[in-house]
């Protein structure tokens, strides 16, 4: 089965991957790191929050048609096929996974380039997702502000890692 996907089913895995990237800035923000990245870190889990319920609000006001199935699915085989795809995204792990993982990571630079992949890692996600969507027309704007959110958490990585590597 070719499953197609809609703007509430794409804000579902967001909301999913929002809340893991809250726990997982959370994890770097308790690193004994300097204040200004702590703070950074900090920031970065109150604007996932943010995100989050900027996207519940976008879900809330999603037209019925751009959250109706797309395909005829009575055993709910979509629902098992989007919570897969989203597993596979770092930031959609256990929260036990996330803090494991926030353990493992012993320096700002590693910590820094760890969320940069995962905001990459984002990024391409929802826009294969789009890619993909039946009703692309009326879902590109939604989906766009995911990607322009997800893209300015990258921008302020990038920066925060040149000035980690005195490069800025």
């Amino acid at each position: 089965m070719i499953f197609q996907f809609n703007a509430g089913e794409v804000f579902k895995i967001a909301l999913m991957i929002e809340d893991n990237g809250h726990l997982f800035y959370e994890e770097m923000a308790a690193k004994p790191f300097p204040p200004e990245i702590a703070k950074i870190f900090k920031d970065l889990a109150k604007e996932e929050l943010g995100h989050k319920s900027m996207f519940n609000k976008l879900l809330e006001k999603l037209p019925p048609v751009t959250t109706a199935s797309t395909v005829w699915d009575p055993d709910n085989e979509l629902d098992g096929y989007l919570k897969l795809m989203a597993g596979m995204h770092v930031f959609n792990k256990e929260p036990a996974d996330i803090a494991a993982l926030g353990k493992s990571i012993s320096t700002p630079a590693e910590a820094v380039r760890m969320a940069m992949g995962f905001e990459k890692d984002t990024i391409v996600f929802f826009l294969e997702i789009q890619a993909l969507s039946e009703r692309y027309d009326e879902t590109r704007q939604e989906i766009d502000k995911l990607v322009a959110a997800e893209r300015t958490h990258l921008k302020n990585l990038t920066n925060l890692l040149e000035r980690i590597e005195g490069r800025a």
